[in-house]
């Protein structure tokens, strides 16, 4: 029965070159090598392992591979997150010089924006008819009723409240003369600013004009008249500063009061310090959309430059979820997916992911601790096109 096939067969026979791609339906030699002929045989094996009707489906809804599996884990993960900033006047540390007096600028003593000044130097020398009148007043007094100790005291406090020290109180007293000006002191240690200008205490130089506005002489001058309670100069502390840490929306979540943060300063990153975080702003700034976190930290021996850049590593909360390795997941943009293990192949399964933390990523929803999925996602597709989700 053997030999019926074979004759009936006319590719039974071959030549062992395959390059001649002689047949023969029996046994002879072949008419371009001269090589006897051989037996074909044929591989009439049913193949089992492969369903046809898996080999059918559509490319872009099943894989067939043999990659290695993976599951989701449940486990706690110490969350560490990276994240940028910028170094900032601590807002809490500004102090403001006023005019307690109306009057005139006779001299200033301060020319230009940033100049360091310490506490108890002079800012400037002010002319002031009604603090004048208040000495003529406190001098009558002495002169023609030194027994009304009441009025006389009163006039004193008065001097004191219009911003006239101890020492020029007693100079007057002692003189018997009025003194023309009086000395506008400082009471705050650190960065003179305009008063009233919020731009100057975050500073941001865009350009060659910004540049020159932010270097130019003070607004102020001599001859300028002052109103009673007028701001006349900010005072920002450079020794206080905060640091301002921008969060994404993913990790705020992760972001409490009270946790521990490394910051590495752009401009000396030996002189990275620890802090924690103690304010984190309940809303969002203007054209951003991350959160910003404030550090307070004392800058008087690390001199980091105000609005300079900082790296931020923040130390969260433990984070028990479900977690995969990121190469398991493919992203198709706004939507996520891992390739399932099925009886026949691999298919496409939308999946809701969290944060991402090292090398996991969160499942949220999707897949169970039950499924199987490709370790790696990417080798089981050529092109994100080709992927195809059964919502």
């Amino acid at each position: 029965m053997e030999a019926d096939s074979h004759q009936h067969n006319p590719k039974a026979y071959t030549c062992p070159m395959p390059e001649d791609s002689v047949f023969s339906n029996k046994p002879g030699k072949c008419p371009k090598c001269g090589m006897d002929l051989v037996k074909n045989e044929m591989n009439t094996e049913t193949l089992e392992e492969i369903a046809l009707g898996s080999l059918l489906k559509p490319t872009n809804e099943l894989v067939i591979s043999s990659i290695p599996v993976t599951t989701i884990e449940k486990r706690g993960e110490q969350i560490e997150i990276e994240a940028l900033g910028n170094i900032m006047y601590d807002t809490r540390q500004v102090g403001n010089i006023s005019a307690r007096v109306s009057g005139r600028i006779e001299k200033l003593y301060v020319r230009y924006r940033y100049q360091k000044i310490s506490k108890g130097q002079k800012i400037a020398d002010i002319y002031s008819p009604e603090l004048l009148t208040a000495q003529q007043n406190l001098l009558f007094l002495l002169k023609n009723d030194p027994d009304n100790r009441g009025f006389i005291e009163a006039a004193k406090e008065k001097l004191l409240l219009l911003g006239m020290e101890n020492t020029q109180l007693q100079t007057i007293i002692q003189t018997g003369k009025p003194i023309l000006t009086i000395t506008v002191y400082s009471n705050y240690s650190g960065h003179i600013h305009e008063a009233n200008n919020e731009a100057q205490m975050n500073p941001r130089v865009d350009s060659m004009k910004d540049i020159a506005l932010l270097t130019e002489e003070l607004s102020l001058k001599e001859g300028m008249y002052l109103q009673k309670g007028q701001s006349i100069l900010t005072v920002y502390n450079p020794n206080k500063a905060w640091a301002l840490l921008n969060i994404y929306g993913d990790n705020q979540s992760l972001i409490q009061i009270g946790n521990k943060v490394r910051i590495v300063p752009e401009t000396a990153p030996q002189k990275d310090f620890r802090a924690t975080i103690d304010f984190i702003e309940p809303f969002y700034q203007k054209n951003s959309k991350t959160l910003t976190v404030r550090v307070y930290f004392d800058n008087s021996n690390l001199n980091i430059p105000i609005g300079s850049q900082v790296k931020a590593a923040i130390f969260g909360n433990s984070k028990k979820a479900f977690w995969l390795p990121k190469e398991a997941v493919l992203s198709l943009g706004i939507d996520k997916v891992v390739f399932q293990k099925t009886d026949d192949g691999f298919k496409a399964t939308k999946i809701t992911t969290g944060i991402t933390h090292e090398k996991h990523i969160q499942i949220i929803q999707g897949i169970t601790e039950k499924d199987s999925v490709a370790m790696n996602a990417q080798y089981l597709m050529d092109s994100e096109s080709f992927i195809k989700i059964k919502q």
